[in-house]
């Protein structure tokens, strides 16, 4: 029955689905009895009165046998109506149903009285079956947490339940297994199936240091993690607790819908009570009981569970899709918004490129070039600095040499000093050759604007210069020309970084306008100032701490959720798992398949209920179209929302 439906697919409006869920664990048996015996007891009365024609079964005993074939499907209906009366919420479909029933039973339509809450009940409980089917599909999407870990404590391996763990600690994952918490990786490397978070079946290779995340699935050797997040806080918890929250947030078309109902449902009932009065003052002669059997037909019909149901399990859909795709949006009012998006303002770091520099070249001057790379390298391994990594990972482990290192400083905002085998050594800016008095023998910075230099010199000579970037990510270009095909009029980058290196990102990838030199708060200026002069939606990608501001202003908020900031993603409407900027037009893509199965359902169930209505009023419908226009539609409206998870959106 309808009070067994799930919580978001209740009606609110009306009151008519109570959110009692039934145990997962009843069997169909017990689930279906009451109908399986009110059908039994239909047929044998329909038999006994049409086929057997028995003299007996009139009067008072058909009444009985109807009404004790009515009771199992009619008595939770009508229980479940006055409960709602008493609390305030009169006009229900259990409202609706109880009245027309016992009407029917009150002008002697005794098989149709039965027949009706009996295909009704049916309708409910497949509907019910389907919400519960659409629910669990999305759970089992995102649902993977593992139940145990195994945990290195005293250089024992113990295994235990993910809860117990605390932050700091040591796991083993073997391969094969599920990465039950956050963790930086302490072993050398190791490769994972990420689909489970992003989608993606590409495995990904995740090096020493790197943090590895809950749901990921390790693929070919044992590894081990120092554990960065406990299990509640969690990726895949945290996946799982925004998918569960969106459903709380309510788009603008079931916000209307729920509203309209609120006056629909009083309204026919008023409009039902109308047909059977008026027509004693107008129709001669006036057979009460067959105006009264045209407004019991009004009323079955104008039931809004069809609306009541499907819409939100639509937008609840289409947030499974989105999850199965790597995309996590928290709440469909996002994804509703997501359809009018006009504007889409990016950052550059960590969301148009990979927000790590990486080595394009290194220039030697020197002829030795191999003690050179030892130098370099001796140096660069012992900084923590974004650039000495890039260059120590270019370089790798071919180096024979092991020079030994001393003296080194840390120089903020110019390079390093340090003594490597005797040599001094000076790595880093033109403005920290220039400051160590380092002729650059006319190799100083040229090319193009969007690349990094650094130059390294020892024992007082220029040695050679490294030239390093930000890679663009791999579909930074492809999301743009998507986001164009998809109707997005505009393309905006703002950046922190140099207006020259932003320009050529720019340009590089095919961005409308570019800003750049912005602080974070110089960002929010700038979008409040891009809202005010382009009308739509304008929606801010970024994953920085310094874009939580933006994110927090936009009309929609996405945040790169696999490397960006905590804060970033809380802030976000919308958070993109796999890192990929071309995943905002696979949000859209959704958003617009969503919007359009909602509204299908919305013409679906007001067309066909409009046409029995007048049926119905004319006299030219009987109960069971009546049953048709509210089970029946239900039912093919709760099956065109589902359908959305099973659509391919890349």
């Amino acid at each position: 029955m309808s009070e067994n439906v799930t919580d978001e697919a209740c009606c609110d409006s009306c009151g008519s689905c109570s959110p009692q869920k039934t145990s997962e664990s009843s069997s169909y048996l017990t689930e279906y009895w009451a109908p399986i015996l009110s059908g039994l007891l239909l047929l044998g009365g329909l038999s006994i009165e049409h086929l057997l024609q028995a003299g007996w079964f009139s009067g008072p005993a058909k009444l009985i046998w109807y009404l004790v074939a009515y009771m199992p499907v009619g008595l939770p209906v009508l229980q479940q109506g006055l409960k709602n009366a008493l609390n305030g919420s009169l006009f229900t479909e259990f409202f609706l149903m109880g009245i027309a029933t016992v009407g029917a039973f009150f002008i002697g339509e005794y098989a149709e009285g039965v027949a009706v809450m009996l295909f009704y009940s049916v309708g409910e409980l497949f509907q019910q079956r389907a919400v519960q089917k659409a629910r669990a599909n999305i759970r089992s999407l995102l649902d993977v947490r593992p139940e145990t870990a195994h945990l290195l404590r005293d250089g024992q391996v113990t295994t235990v339940h993910p809860k117990s763990i605390s932050v700091g600690e040591q796991i083993r994952v073997r391969p094969g297994e599920r990465v039950p918490l956050d963790g930086e990786l302490i072993s050398e490397g190791g490769g994972f199936d990420t689909s489970a978070l992003t989608g993606e079946s590409t495995p990904r290779y995740f090096s020493e240091g790197e943090t590895v995340l809950s749901g990921m699935v390790n693929q070919n050797q044992v590894v081990e993690l120092e554990v960065t997040k406990s299990y509640e806080n969690s990726s895949i918890s945290r996946i799982l607790q925004l998918v569960e929250d969106a459903s709380s947030r309510k788009a603008e078309t079931e916000l209307f819908i729920r509203r309209f109902a609120k006056i629909y449902t009083p309204a026919v009932v008023g409009l039902a009570a109308l047909l059977v009065a008026l027509p004693a003052i107008f129709v001669t002669p006036y057979v009460f009981d067959e105006w009264l059997y045209r407004g019991l037909v009004f009323l079955v019909i104008s039931c809004p569970c069809a609306l009541m149901i499907s819409i939100p399990l639509g937008y609840f859909g289409g947030i499974g899709a989105s999850s199965k795709n790597g995309i996590l949006v928290k709440g469909s009012n996002f994804l509703d918004a997501l359809t009018s998006v006009k504007t889409v303002v990016f950052d550059k770091t960590g969301t148009l490129t990979e927000g790590r520099y990486s080595v394009q070249d290194i220039d030697f001057i020197s002829n030795n070039q191999d003690q050179m790379i030892s130098l370099l390298n001796a140096v660069e391994t012992s900084s923590t600095h974004p650039v000495a990594k890039a260059i120590t990972e270019h370089i790798g482990k071919e180096t024979i040499l092991q020079p030994k290192v001393t003296d080194q400083q840390e120089l903020p905002g110019f390079g390093v000093k340090a003594i490597a085998d005797g040599k001094p050594v000076i790595i880093g800016s033109e403005k920290l050759m220039r400051r160590e008095n380092i002729d650059l023998n006319g190799h100083a910075k040229n090319g193009r604007s969007d690349r990094s230099v650094v130059y390294f010199a020892v024992d007082g000579k220029h040695a050679g210069t490294i030239t390093l970037s930000d890679r663009l990510k791999a579909d930074a270009a492809d999301a743009i020309k998507q986001l164009k095909k998809l109707g997005v009029e505009r393309t905006i980058m703002l950046s922190g970084d140099r207006k020259s290196i932003a320009d050529e990102v720019g340009k590089d990838i095919g961005i409308d306008e570019v800003f750049g030199d912005l602080l974070p708060d110089e960002k929010a200026n700038k979008l409040d100032k891009i809202k005010q002069r382009y009308p739509g939606v304008t929606a801010y990608a970024g994953d920085g701490i310094n874009d939580a501001p933006v994110l927090a202003l936009s009309d929609v908020g996405i945040a790169m959720g696999a490397m960006g900031s905590d804060v970033a993603i809380e802030t976000a409407d919308v958070v993109i798992q796999t890192d990929q900027p071309s995943k905002i037009a696979t949000s859209i893509r959704i958003s617009k398949a969503t919007r359009t199965i909602v509204w299908q359902n919305i013409g679906l169930a007001l067309g066909v209920k409009a046409l029995v209505l007048l049926l119905g009023a004319a006299g030219m419908a009987t109960l069971w179209e009546a049953v048709f226009a509210d089970v029946g539609v239900t039912l093919l409206a709760v099956l065109n929302a589902v359908r959305i998870q099973k659509m391919d959106f890349d």
